[in-house]
């Protein structure tokens, strides 16, 4: 009876550390987006993070489609992926922000891995947008299917009015725009934008977890905590006790 109240000590403390670093994992197992900016108007580098496959297969292309107020889409180039712009017609034209009309719009963006990105590996790919003028307070959502050896993921859920967005299995990557900046956001240029890319590259290994799904993560890593707490109290409880019954004995 000496060796059973360590023992349960330990095993408290063990579940409490699988929750502490299960919870986290399991709120990243989808695919997030990391904007650099959410001002509406702006240019937005959006980066897009995976690191799993499907039920441990490799991936192998990832497949975005874009939100139809968003006109123009310029890829990042990536040195694992091939990269595929597919256009779509538009219903009117239209004249963008340069002055030049057009007649169709990136509809969805491709992204062909040249060697299948092995499950529990993560990569990142990024392209920049502008993000509507008018669309301050909504939120836009990026759907991806995500393609494997073998099976899929279909990241295309989008919470209805009135759902709770953490209830979704497969959500989408979205983007909440924000107002405009009082700078504006005309004032770019392509090296502004190639400094985006790279700093959003750069930094979106630190900034996975901050992505519009911070809240479920939140949770998750509030959870873990107490788990380990509770695992800890457990042990302290434990060895009390033992002292105890060894003193009587």
């Amino acid at each position: 009876m000496k060796k059973r109240t360590p023992l349960l000590a330990v095993g408290s403390l063990t579940a409490g550390v699988a929750l502490a670093l299960g919870a986290p994992l399991a709120a990243s197992a989808h695919v997030s987006v990391t904007p650099s900016d959410t001002a509406a108007g702006s240019y937005t580098v959006l980066s897009f993070a995976v690191g799993h496959g499907c039920d441990g297969s490799p991936t192998t292309k990832l497949s975005f489609d874009i939100p139809e107020e968003i006109v123009a889409v310029t890829p990042t180039v990536s040195p694992n992926w091939d990269i595929e712009k597919q256009m779509t017609d538009l219903k009117d034209p239209i004249t963008d922000s340069h002055g030049k009309s057009l007649a169709e719009r990136v509809g969805t963006v491709v992204y062909t891995a040249k060697t299948p990105l092995a499950d529990g590996y993560r990569d990142t790919v990024s392209f920049q947008v502008q993000l509507p003028e008018d669309a301050a307070g909504k939120t836009l959502s990026f759907p991806v299917v995500q393609s494997c050896e073998q099976g899929q993921n279909d990241w295309t859920q989008v919470a209805e009015d009135g759902q709770d967005p953490e209830e979704l299995e497969s959500p989408a990557p979205q983007v909440t725009v924000t107002e405009a900046s009082a700078a504006g956001a005309h004032g770019h240029s392509d090296a502004d934008g190639d400094e985006d890319a790279s700093a959003a590259s750069a930094s979106s290994e630190a900034a996975a977890a901050a992505t519009t799904e911070a809240g479920p993560d939140v949770v998750a890593r509030t959870l873990g905590i107490l788990g380990i707490v509770v695992g800890a109290a457990g042990m302290v409880t434990a060895v009390v006790a033992t002292r105890r019954r060894t003193q009587k004995g």
